[in-house]
């Protein structure tokens, strides 16, 4: 299994880190060590400043290789919710010397995962997602605001990489991406509905 995530997928988040908008997907993996199912997120010691993202995340159900967009909905099945936790500092530094970055994003633990629901229980093109923190609205995305659609993304990373079942593929983190802290709590929901909580130790 591994974590396929999408950079700079919406447009606003590009714009808060002032990134250019990409023309094409962005994505970057992490190890099957990076997810997190269940129990509190421990902040690592090597960072000041670790940011959320709160994204979609697509459950692959078929394997495939240059998958065409048009075919791109038969190969996941479930949708559920993710966190994507950034080392921004250690970020920054990696950018600052042209070096890769896999530091910030791949740690252990990275990748907290919350429950899934079946893909035909939901409107693709217009789901409502969000993180609260300690209660309070932080991040609000909504999935017809996605630069490259599922499909256009999982068509695009089966060109380079082969997708199998089980694999999860983090589609991406809209505004609003803040630091963390000890005691906080992270809840992520889907269309109003509960899907991932998260204390931070």
């Amino acid at each position: 299994m591994k974590i396929i995530c999408i950079g700079r997928n919406y447009a606003e988040h590009a714009k808060e880190m002032k990134a250019d908008l990409p023309t094409e997907p962005v994505f970057f993996m992490k190890p099957d060590t990076a997810l997190l199912k269940e129990g509190d997120f421990y902040i690592p010691d090597f960072t000041k400043d670790l940011h959320h993202e709160i994204e979609l995340v697509l459950k692959i159900c078929k394997a495939g290789k240059h998958i065409e967009e048009s075919f791109a909905n038969k190969y996941y099945d479930q949708i559920g919710l993710g966190i994507d936790f950034t080392a921004r500092d250690i970020q920054a530094k990696c950018k600052e010397k042209g070096l890769p970055w896999e530091k910030a994003k791949a740690f252990d633990n990275s990748a907290p995962i919350g429950s899934f629901v079946k893909k035909d229980t939901l409107d693709l093109g217009n789901i409502n997602f969000e993180l609260k923190v300690n209660g309070q609205s932080r991040q609000v995305g909504n999935s017809k605001d996605l630069i490259f659609s599922f499909d256009k993304v999982i068509s695009y990373v089966s060109k380079f990489v082969s997708l199998k079942v089980g694999d999860l593929i983090y589609t991406g983190t809209p505004e609003g991406v803040a630091g963390v802290k000890i005691g906080d709590t992270l809840e992520g929901s889907i269309n109003g509905k509960e899907f991932l909580k998260l204390n931070i130790k």
